[in-house]
């Protein structure tokens, strides 16, 4: 059985420590992204934007034109 860390314990950790124990938390969860399910809402959402993006694919903003405004 895993360990499990209190909030407290957590709390007590570097800041380095914590992102540390985030990206590892995140990891585990890609590793294991098979046995994640999209509900049907979500992928209700997904074929609305889906099909939103195919009628007008102009719209929109790249990936480079967000990452530029957020900086």
């Amino acid at each position: 059985m895993a360990k499990s860390l209190t909030q407290l314990e957590i709390q007590e950790l570097s800041a380095s420590e914590r992102i540390r124990l985030a990206e590892e938390l995140w990891d585990s969860i890609l590793d294991d992204q098979a046995s994640i399910e999209v509900t049907d809402a979500q992928k209700k959402v997904l074929e609305q934007r889906i099909k939103s993006y195919s009628s007008t694919p102009s719209e929109g903003s790249t990936w480079e034109e967000v990452n530029d405004r957020l900086k």
